[in-house]
Order: structure tokens, then C-alpha cells, then sequence
């Protein structure tokens, strides 16, 4: 299995392998070897523009350190049909051409809305890498991964038309902070805010209008240790 790693070399394209959750569920991860660090950041990031907020406000706030690392995770659906002239049709009645082709879109979709918040990342001149999974259940896939990968800082965005669906329960990130293992400390920015408690309240540390302004708050001055934007670790995850 493909793990997020500090080191290796660049790759052409984002990597995607076809290993199920059930080998690396908590309980079966004896074997999986994980460089945990707890200056280490992983903010779940999505198609909008939450997410570049919720970034910002992870590398301002908290990966403030030269030995920060920010690890983005992205689910995305499994294709289950083909857009074709004759309307979405399931892909085991397409041809593998057509398959392929539409399998290869998506995937240049992907990378580059990821290119965006990568770009962001090296702008701060902080070490990344990204996480992809392959699942229908965004809350699901992203808190069976935290214990696979001890994640101790989880940053998750949303936007204020979601904010309102908190007391409904039906808020992804809420329902990420609520299901999240007590190990995690789950952060959710809401424009630019970190929204602290379910009657919507915020703290008091806004994102900066200038993205670079306020990013080491210990003084202390960024290694310039950037990983490349074409070094992508995947881990798809099947959910059953």
C-alpha cells in the first residue's frame, strides 16, 4: 500500500492503486509503517472554494513550523457510469476505450483542481504531499483514515450555506469533527474562521487577506524543503 511519505522521487502523474480499506482498517495496520509527526497538518480539501480557504488557514495557523507538513486529502466517487450520446450508462456496457478515456478526464480534473492548493502550499514554501481516496462516503472514508495514518491535526472546511445544516446534523465537516477519534483534533474554518462551537461561534483567528502574511508565528524561518507538485502518494479506498 501506498503511504504519504517525506521522500522519493517525482512522478508524471497522480498514482492511483486499487487497495480496499479492510487491509488497513485499524486492528489490521500492525504492518503498516507510518512517519507520524506531530507537527504534521492534513486538511481535507474538495472541488470548493472552502477548501482553499480552510488551506490558508492551516498553513497560517498551524503548519507554522519549519518541520510542518501538509498533507491534503481529497475523496472523490468511484465511476460507476460513462456519459455517452445515447446518456450515463453503466461503464460494464461501454467499451474499455470509452472507459479509459472518460476515467483518464477525471483524473486530469483532479490534478488540476489539486494543482491550485498545491501551488498554495509551495507559495509558503511548506513540505506537502497528497491523499486520495477512492469512496461514495466523504465522512466515512476520511475518518477510517485517520487511525490508519495517526492523524493528529485535521483541518476541514465549509462553507456558510453548509454552517446552517450544522444543527441537522448533515454538515460533513461537523459530522468529520463529531465521529473523528479522540486521538484527532479536528479544526473546522468557516470564511476564514475556525468555527469553535455548534451555536456557530468563531475564534479569533481570521485568514489574512495577504496569504503569506502571519505564516511563522514563532519567527522562526521556513526550510525550503518543497515537495514537487507531481509527487502525489494515493491511497484509493474501497468502501463496502
Amino acid at each position: 500500500m501506498a503511504q504519504p511519505s517525506r521522500s522519493g522521487g517525482s512522478r508524471g502523474e497522480i498514482e492511483e492503486l486499487g487497495e480496499a480499506i479492510d487491509d488497513i482498517v485499524p486492528g489490521r495496520a500492525k504492518a503498516v509503517v507510518v512517519d507520524v509527526d506531530d507537527d504534521d497538518v492534513y486538511v481535507a480539501v474538495g472541488k470548493g472554494s472552502s477548501s482553499i480557504v480552510a488551506l490558508s488557514w492551516a498553513l497560517m495557523h498551524a503548519a507554522t513550523k519549519p518541520s510542518s507538513f501538509v498533507y491534503l486529502v481529497h475523496v472523490f466517487p468511484p465511476v460507476h457510469h460513462i456519459p455517452t450520446p445515447l446518456g450515463l450508462l453503466p461503464k460494464e456496457q461501454v467499451s474499455q476505450a470509452q472507459v479509459d478515456s472518460y476515467m483518464h478526464q477525471e483524473r486530469v480534473k483532479r490534478q488540476n483542481m489539486l494543482q491550485k492548493l498545491l501551488d498554495l502550499c509551495q507559495s509558503f514554501e511548506v513540505q506537502f504531499d497528497t491523499c486520495l481516496i477512492e469512496s461514495d462516503q466523504i465522512v466515512k472514508a476520511v475518518t477510517e483514515l485517520i487511525p490508519v495514518l495517526h492523524i493528529k491535526r485535521l483541518i476541514v472546511g465549509t462553507s456558510k450555506s453548509n454552517l446552517r445544516k450544522w444543527k441537522k446534523g448533515s454538515c460533513k465537516a461537523v459530522q468529520i469533527q463529531q465521529n473523528a477519534p479522540a486521538c484527532c483534533e479536528v479544526k473546522i474554518i468557516c470564511a476564514g474562521r475556525q468555527v469553535s462551537a455548534p451555536d456557530q461561534s468563531v475564534s479569533s483567528s481570521p485568514a489574512s487577506d495577504n496569504p503569506h502574511s502571519d505564516k511563522n508565528t514563532d519567527g522562526e524561518t521556513r526550510n525550503k524543503k518543497t515537495k514537487g507538485t507531481e509527487d502525489c502518494r494515493c491511497i484509493p479506498v474501497k468502501l463496502l
